[in-house]
């Protein structure tokens, strides 16, 4: 469950409109919070609008619009990379709340009209690797199809 106390009112809002409009279901508003949380926590401290290192104790329902505004595309590139090597996030973790970001802002800027400019506009998701399929031994595939049988 979200606290939405915990969250700006634009958050909270970004939330509504993911799941009436957009018509998100409940894991994926969790986790649109949870990202975008983390992105903010992030940001307060970017910005250097908290002396708090510790990211569970790092409150962003005070964060204004007018911070908001001020955030770039760097600023978001700054972010992906302490995902990628600071938390050791793998690429299809970063992709999700890359598109995460990305919807946010082109709500509040397309959407409520709350920003001037998205500054995730020309944000690119982050390249997957293709993964490789794994192919059963000819021995696995025997004992598969005796259970198959059972």
């Amino acid at each position: 469950m979200i606290n939405r106390d915990l969250n700006p009112d634009y958050l909270n809002s970004f939330l509504d409109y993911s799941i009436t409009i957009l018509n998100k279901s409940p894991n994926s508003i969790k986790e649109y919070n949870y990202d975008l949380i983390n992105f903010l926590k992030f940001i307060k401290i970017e910005f250097k609008l908290t002396d708090e290192k510790d990211y569970s104790k790092i409150n962003v329902n005070d964060l204004s619009l007018d911070v908001i505004k001020k955030i770039t595309l760097e600023d978001i590139h700054k972010y992906i990379s302490y995902m990628a090597t600071e938390l050791r996030s793998k690429p299809a973790t970063r992709a999700r709340k890359v598109s995460t970001i990305r919807i946010f802002f082109k709500y509040l800027s397309q959407k409520a009209k709350l920003i001037d400019f998205n500054p995730a506009q020309n944000l690119e998701t982050p390249k997957l690797g293709k993964r490789i399929p794994k192919y059963l031994s000819l021995d696995e595939s025997k004992k598969l199809l005796e259970v198959a049988r059972q």
